[in-house]
């Protein structure tokens, strides 16, 4: 073996324990991440391309942080969270105000979207145009004595009879699939449902709630945290929330990139829709609020006199301590 062969092969194996050193540093640091779970509502889709936008674009990590998002399951976030078998949740504002006034110790960290998106919606033939025309028609939902509240109240707001309205539960039945059966109109998302129905080419009516009562303008969806989680893990906290509003910001300026890291984790999902979607969304997360997430106690206070009103809170709750914008970047 000559010298020219002995020092081609020390130079190999120095390059190769520099890779393996490179390796194990670049492993290293993964270890000491802090390893957090965030729960959804429902299954994956455009309200949640943030939290995959921070995680796919590094800035969890940047925060040193292994964030696992869980999909839904069978039982309910609110629980989980607040029993500590989740560390975050995506919840809304009703169903924080009812844990909250049965002392569920959950509480809002940051509204995903600034503005409620959801409202009624039926097909054009219908001719469904307020809530006054809801009388002796067949509205599909799933049931919930909030939903009940908020059909009865946007009724008498036009006088008419809520008692003539056929009430139908269909679960979590597909909108369009309902539409095509013997339901007359139902209550959607239109940042989902409505743009979906645009890529179909189906015409809707649709009503957004919180044109018709400033008290519907309630925050949905939100992220909620346990408040021993809150006391005990500040720091975990703000810099969850912090990678978070990145990852929406990032939504909000990249809206086609965001689209296509949902696509690629999701690929069953409509790629058009995605798209279709994203660009909704881009304006509605952060919307005319100073930043994203924030959420104001006025629109608290209004919801929650609102579900008193209507007898949907057994026991008085304090809006204040419902949510809090502390934690925001």
């Amino acid at each position: 073996m000559n010298l020219t062969t002995i020092r081609n092969i020390i130079i190999y194996l120095i390059i190769l324990s520099l890779a393996v050193f490179a390796a194990a540093c670049a492993q290293q640091p993964q270890a000491d991440k802090e390893e957090i779970q965030i729960l959804l509502d429902w299954f994956p889709n455009t309200n949640h391309s943030g939290l995959y936008a921070a995680r796919e674009q590094g800035f969890y990590h940047d925060q040193d942080l292994e964030v696992d998002i869980i999909q839904a399951g069978e039982t309910g976030v609110v629980q989980l969270v607040a029993t500590g078998n989740a560390d975050f949740g995506i919840s809304y504002q009703e169903e924080v105000t009812i844990a909250r006034s049965l002392n569920i110790p959950v509480i809002a960290i940051a509204t995903i979207i600034q503005n409620n998106t959801s409202g009624f919606a039926s097909k054009k033939e219908k001719n469904i145009l307020s809530p006054q025309d809801f009388a002796f028609k067949n509205y599909g939902g799933w049931g919930s004595p909030s939903e009940t509240a908020i059909l009865k109240a946007l009724m008498e707001k036009y006088d008419a009879d809520f008692e003539e309205l056929n009430m139908i539960n269909i679960g979590t039945a597909d909108f369009f699939t309902s539409m095509e059966r013997d339901i007359d109109f139902a209550w959607i998302y239109y940042g989902w449902t409505g743009i979906e129905a645009e890529l179909r080419g189906i015409d809707l009516n649709f009503i957004p709630i919180k044109d018709e009562n400033e008290a519907l303008n309630f925050y949905t969806p939100v992220i909620i945290t346990s408040e021993s989680f809150l006391a005990q893990n500040e720091a975990t906290v703000k810099k969850f929330l912090k990678a978070t509003a990145q990852g929406y910001e990032y939504a909000i300026e990249k809206p086609v990139e965001t689209a296509t890291i949902m696509h690629n984790l999701f690929p069953e999902l409509n790629p058009d829709l995605l798209l279709a979607s994203q660009n909704y969304l881009a304006t509605q997360y952060r919307a005319d609020a100073p930043r994203w997430g924030e959420m104001s106690l006025e629109r608290w206070k209004n919801y929650t006199e609102f579900m008193s009103d209507y007898g949907l809170l057994q026991h008085p709750m304090d809006p204040a301590r419902a949510f809090t914008n502390d934690y925001l970047p």
